[in-house]
């Protein structure tokens, strides 16, 4: 698989996740909500370089795609640290 492929699944699962949190939100303590705003801004972040990534007409290097990579990376661990505070 190449890392462009593992980007996007990346995002897939990001985007799952994303929305099963922001459903639970209502139900959340205020430091879920705040570091979910964080999360927020990452997320549009993320995919305003995903969008660039998908552009054919814009070449991006491997090591851009890494560096979305690694921010999508933090993400997901910032989705599962939400997450588990939402099942407590």
């Amino acid at each position: 698989m190449s890392v462009k492929e593992d980007f996007e699944n990346l995002l897939d699962k990001l985007q799952v996740e994303r929305d099963e949190i922001n459903l639970k939100l209502h139900l959340a303590s205020m430091e879920a909500k705040q570091e979910f705003e964080e999360a927020e801004k990452q997320w549009h972040r993320l995919k305003i370089k995903a969008a660039e990534i998908a552009d054919e007409s814009v070449e991006t290097s491997e090591e851009f795609i890494a560096k979305a990579k690694i921010v999508g990376e933090e993400l997901k661990d910032a989705y599962y640290r939400i997450g588990k505070r939402l099942a407590d």
